[in-house]
């Protein structure tokens, strides 16, 4: 994905989310403190991770019979009153949400894949902004380049707990999932 282009325009998470619902189909915008930022095309290298990344958290959450659902991209993140993103893959456990859902507000993994031009926001900015919310309890950063992860975890006590990984076991507890790390790279 390339830099993300920022506008003047600056709105809360409410506002953002109407104001998206008239935009142009096929346009993609995060919040970011405010601030409405397009995201760019990506590269083929990021989609076949996100996908990868999908399918193997689909696949484990099937495995498990877990009350959980994993979205793709495209659904929105609100991540607190002034910032909303659209994650590469996230997992939130519970009801099912209704087939017209949007705006996901209690995702408990969140992953982004890792692109050249936006890696500064994604390792700093967004990590700051994810754990921001509470009911986040692991942010997965995926590099396709180097073929490893960072896996970012909220303890009990609300620490947060950061272990690099390129291959073994990916342990995200709860909701009680555990993914081989090859596999998020499986199709990149």
């Amino acid at each position: 994905m390339a830099e993300p282009s920022r506008t003047d325009t600056f709105m809360d998470a409410a506002a953002f989310m109407d104001w998206y619902e008239l935009q142009p189909k096929g346009r993609r915008y995060e919040l970011l403190d405010g601030r409405v930022c397009e995201m760019q095309s990506e590269r083929a290298a990021h989609a076949r991770a996100k996908a990868a990344c999908y399918t193997a958290l689909a696949r484990a959450v099937s495995s498990k019979k877990l009350a959980c659902e994993v979205f793709p991209d495209g659904m929105a993140l609100r991540v607190d009153a002034r910032t909303i993103f659209e994650p590469d893959v996230m997992v939130r456990c519970g009801a099912r949400v209704s087939g017209d859902t949007v705006l996901i507000t209690d995702a408990i993994i969140v992953i982004e894949v890792l692109s050249p031009t936006t890696q500064h926001i994604d390792v700093f900015r967004k990590f700051n902004r994810y754990f921001g919310n509470s009911g986040i309890i692991h942010y997965v950063i995926v590099n396709v380049v180097d073929r490893n992860l960072v896996h970012h975890r909220r303890t009990d006590d609300g620490r947060i707990e950061s272990a690099h990984r390129d291959s073994g076991a990916l342990v995200l507890d709860p909701p009680g999932l555990t993914l081989e790390v090859g596999e998020l790279f499986a199709d990149a």
